[in-house]
């Protein structure tokens, strides 16, 4: 028996016949337990993938358009969210992040941020207006040192999500050793290990589903946001040598993405503003990444299945810094995990009913020809394979 060899424009092609088998990762993990990777390989075309979680490293570019006369703005706020202005006379950047200037940092946790740039971001999609306000300190070619406006998206002549780092590839899973409760941006810990946060939708998660990068660089093309987007470049704490099972899957934060997209074609649904108690604001993002299944070690990759993906039990209070355990996504799945002895109650951050949503969609746009597979131009920096 040959071996087999799938190339993306051969597979580009069959998803201009409609004739491309499209699987959810999902699906694909039944398939390979049943049949094998060899068939599983042969049968199978493309693998979706997908996330929804808070994704702290987002953002979007705007250009608000030159005034009469115009201004070279030096400090901007949308609905009082300040943006960095540091870029030319009208080009902002907005992090999701950011809160709003006059949110008193004294409140109770510290750090409780009721509204900030993700919820600009989502207010933006959703097509509501915004109050921009921008100051300036004039030139002779930029004589105006002060705008106000309400703008919508559509009357923004540009605005592109830029997030420098999203999808991580696994994450902790986060514990309070102390005797109190602390607040972080996995969510409310309770303490004495009286509950257990995650963030990763396991087998569903693009990267787990390509653990060396073999089709993800740049230029992939994504569901972003509800639109079609892309992969740019590898993401910031992007950390390929993290340690690795046999089958590949990282024991812990490894891979991230770059990823960019035009902000005007998605959908308030994929991109919403969340405020995570005692930490701040973040910005919640649909990422869904279509796997080509290019061999057999690809549909073996994309197989892989809750259980046989793991991460470490981390201490947040900082009581003690080695892993407290490794566990499986299986485990944490069903609710309670056991660490040190103790059976603790397990909760994800990211949503596994919004992740099979995305894997759908993607697969859906796939099979009717509206979504090709992007051919990556550049690889992400990948680990030394054993």
């Amino acid at each position: 028996m040959g071996e087999i060899k799938k190339t993306y424009e051969e597979i580009n092609e069959r998803i201009r016949k409609g004739r491309a088998v499209v699987v959810t990762a999902e699906e694909m993990t039944r398939m390979v337990k049943t049949m094998g990777p060899r068939k599983a390989a042969k049968e199978v075309d493309v693998v979706t993938t997908g996330t929804f979680a808070p994704m702290c490293s987002s953002g979007v570019f705007i250009n608000f358009g030159h005034t009469k006369p115009p201004i070279k703005a030096s400090r901007v706020w949308l609905n009082d969210v300040p943006a960095y202005a540091g870029l030319a006379a009208v080009d902002v950047y907005l992090g999701a992040t950011e809160p709003t200037f006059d949110d008193p940092l004294n409140k109770v946790p510290p750090g409780t941020f009721e509204y900030g740039g993700g919820h600009v971001i989502h207010d933006l999609v959703a097509r509501k207006p915004i109050r921009l306000r921008a100051e300036a300190y004039g030139t002779d070619c930029y004589p105006n040192k002060r705008v106000e406006m309400t703008v919508t998206l559509d009357d923004l002549p540009y605005a592109v999500l830029c997030n420098p780092r999203n999808a991580y590839q696994n994450y902790n899973c986060a514990v309070n050793l102390s005797k109190k409760i602390i607040y972080t941006y996995m969510g409310t810990l309770k303490p004495r290990l009286g509950n257990a946060n995650y963030s990763t939708a396991g087998e569903l998660s693009p990267l787990l589903n390509d653990p060396y990068y073999r089709t993800v660089g740049l230029g992939t093309r994504i569901f972003l946001g509800g639109a079609q987007g892309y992969v740019v470049w590898h993401g910031s704490q992007h950390n390929p040598d993290a340690p690795r099972l046999p089958n590949g899957v990282p024991r812990m934060p490894a891979g991230t993405l770059m990823v960019m997209g035009d902000l005007k074609e998605m959908d308030p649904r994929w991109l919403l503003g969340v405020s995570i108690q005692g930490y701040g604001c973040s910005l919640a993002v649909g990422i869904g990444v279509p796997i080509p299944i290019l061999d057999e070690e690809m549909a073996a990759f994309t197989g892989i299945s809750d259980a046989e993906i793991v991460t470490q039990v981390k201490d947040y209070s900082f009581t003690q810094s080695e892993p407290l355990a490794e566990v499986n996504y299986e485990e944490l799945r069903s609710g309670t995990i056991r660490v040190a002895g103790k059976e603790v109650p397990a909760v994800p951050l990211s949503s596994l009913v919004r992740a099979r949503e995305i894997a759908g969609i993607v697969k859906q746009w796939i099979e009717e020809g509206r979504f090709e597979l992007g051919v990556p131009q550049k690889l992400l920096p990948s680990p030394t394979r054993p």
